[in-house]
């Protein structure tokens, strides 16, 4: 592969504090980098400096001649008097970008439902997001570099450009490196990881789950004392080990390498014990919307509803994600929830020993406490806390997530975003509310305190109502997911996002969605998402219930069944397939057995982990074949 640039040394120091201390990296044709690193480790800062973006203090930066690089900025940095249209392709005539397939790709992806003769400085945060990076997409850059490029999309969107950038060039060719907190983001579109940490720069081969497995595997060689942080590493694998079937059916790296690691480590949530403790913290109501309308505007706008005529029901221990386009209610929801604002018609019904906190967009609400340092805001609260069964003391619960012993003595008002909005979960976490709902929780954090985050949560008893574009969070911290569609209907997804997904791409496109077979948006089959379906559907019908559009909305006429001839056939491809995947079990776990006994001979373990994935392949068209005689025989 050919060189395409590169760093030597880098150097870089802010004040007496030193960001990269000798960095040198380099950057081939083929690349696919995802960037990962706390707040403040210097992650964009190595992107700026491999962009030329920034000149380090010492050290040098190369590139090849004719290399072209595109850099999306995590800020605005769009010209707010221009309109869409000239923010995107300047002065050019509709038809001559219109007669570029490329370009109308990109524009029907990203902004296609967004108003081309706009202004930009009318359009929401959203919005300028997706023209940033259809001005960017639209070029012909050998290496694109993105900072933060999922802040502010849906999930439908970040979709979209994962399928983007897997496509945009064939294998060898080009080059993007990517910083974000967005893990399933991470292990879509990456092939190689470098970790920021110390001022310097590890490399990993691999998305994110094979980065959390080497790191594991490198802090145990290394016999690393930090045993929090090593702890978080082993309760991740513990989740990606024993997670959905939407995640195991099609493993993206030596999965079963983790045994050994996490044998010791307790399931990340005991459902049972929590719903316990939860019913007897909240009894046996906790939050009821009833054939509830919301119009725009409020009560009295009798405009088209937001929503409309929905139930939802919240049962003690409920662990609800919720998903969809934006603009379509899900913030709203969360308010009308909480007693916010008042609906329509219809009525919220709370049970008498509720207690609700809701994590804002925003927040805002550490405006009053500026001048106070990070421990006195928890302890002003309550001294302390009760965590899985633990005691912990207001220092100890902000360390969890954190907050370094330093750091606790920081005034509020020069805390980082991610910062401030990691100190106001714990600030209604010591509240003691037994209802949590989160607004797009994960902006501005990074991946190791979004694990800390969820350590937290896992063992949180009460409620938990997440609206997050983040399908790691949602998959890691609920147990199933609704989704708003726009249409002022809820709807469940016993099938999880990659459901939502097919649902929005069916809409789209006008056609019925599909549940059985073809191929959905951003997944390579739709057997994982059935996997979910089955294990989630008990689970989900015992815990919630949306009427008014939240079953199987419009529900096809059913077809004639298949005969008898067909099921006896049916059966015996069963059969067939079924001593098939166990052959393929065998021949994966020698191969497996072989990387472990060789770990040093890099050239051998890249052979054998290439008929592991040729046998990945295999096995997933087994299960789409299976799923497929299942379909016949129900």
């Amino acid at each position: 592969m050919a060189h395409l640039l590169g760093g030597e040394n880098l150097t870089v120091q802010f004040a007496t504090r030193t960001i990269l201390d000798g960095v040198s990296v380099g950057l081939e044709e083929g690349d696919r980098i995802g960037i990962v690193g706390r707040n403040g480790d210097g992650k964009s800062t190595l992107m700026r400096l491999l962009a030329q973006r920034q000149t380090p203090d010492s050290g040098r930066v190369t590139a090849r001649r004719d290399v072209n690089v595109g850099y999306l900025d995590q800020s605005d940095v769009l010209d707010a008097d221009l309109t869409v249209g000239e923010a995107i392709v300047g002065d050019q005539a509709d038809h001559e970008w219109a007669s570029n397939p490329k370009i109308r790709e990109v524009m029907g992806g990203l902004v296609g439902e967004v108003d081309w003769h706009a202004n930009v400085h009318a359009l929401s945060g959203g919005q300028k997001r997706r023209v940033a990076l259809a001005k960017l997409l639209i070029g012909d850059d050998d290496v694109i570099m993105l900072d933060e490029p999922t802040n502010h999309l849906d999930v439908e969107g970040v979709a979209w450009l994962s399928r983007h950038l897997k496509s945009r060039w064939r294998a060898n060719a080009g080059a993007f490196v990517v910083v974000t907190h967005d893990r399933w983001f991470l292990d879509e579109v990456c092939t190689r990881t470098w970790e920021v940490h110390d001022a310097t720069v590890d490399p990993f081969d691999g998305g994110y789950a094979a980065y959390v497995l080497a790191r594991a595997e490198r802090d145990r060689s290394a016999s690393v004392v930090e045993s929090k942080r090593t702890q978080l590493v082993k309760k991740e694998l513990a989740w990606l080990r024993r997670g959905a079937p939407a995640r195991t059916a099609k493993p993206k790296f030596r999965i079963e390498a983790a045994n050994e690691l996490i044998a010791d480590v307790p399931e990340p949530r005991d459902s049972v014990s929590l719903s316990k403790m939860a019913t007897a913290r909240l009894g046996k109501d906790v939050l009821d919307l009833e054939n509830v309308t919301l119009n725009y505007g409020g009560p009295d706008d009798g405009g088209r509803p937001l929503l409309e005529n929905i139930t939802l029901r919240l049962a003690p221990g409920e662990r609800l994600g919720l998903v969809g386009v934006n603009g379509s209610g899900k913030t709203t929801l969360l308010r009308l929830l909480n007693g916010e604002i008042t609906p329509t018609s219809g009525r919220l019904k709370r049970g008498s020993t509720v207690q609700t906190a809701v994590l804002s967009q925003e927040v805002t609400e550490l405006d009053d406490v500026l001048d106070l340092r990070v421990i006195e805001v928890i302890e002003r609260e309550k001294r302390s806390f009760n965590v899985g069964g633990k005691d912990l003391s207001a220092g100890q619960l902000v360390e969890q997530l954190g907050f370094t012993k330093d750091k606790q003595w920081t005034p509020v008002r020069d805390l980082s975003g991610g910062e401030r909005r990691r100190l106001q979960l714990l600030r209604l976490l010591v509240g003691e509310p037994n209802v949590l709902m989160l607004d797009e929780p994960t902006n501005d954090l990074d991946t190791d305190t979004l694990a800390a985050v969820e350590d937290v949560l896992d063992g949180w008893p009460g409620t938990l109502v997440v609206v997050s574009h983040d399908r790691y969070l949602l998959e890691r911290s609920t147990d199933h997911q609704m989704a708003l569609l726009g249409d002022g209907q809820i709807r469940d997804l016993p099938g999880g996002v990659d459901q939502y997904l097919e649902l929005r791409e069916a809409t789209l496109s006008g056609k019925p969605s599909g549940n059985s077979s073809g191929q959905g948006p951003g997944t390579g089959s739709t057997v994982p998402a059935l996997a979910s379906s089955r294990q989630s559907a008990g689970e989900t019908s015992s815990n919630s219930s949306a009427a008014g559009g939240s079953g199987s909305a419009g529900a096809a006429k059913a077809a004639p069944g298949p005969s008898e001839a067909q099921k006896r056939e049916a059966r015996k491809r069963l059969n067939r397939i079924e001593r098939q995947l166990g052959k393929l079990a065998q021949q994966e776990q020698k191969l497996h057995d072989q990387m472990e006994a060789r770990v040093g001979d890099h050239e051998l373990l890249s052979g054998l982990n290439k008929k592991l994935q040729e046998l990945g392949g295999q096995k997933e068209a087994l299960e789409r074949e299976w799923m497929e005689a299942t379909e016949t025989l129900s």
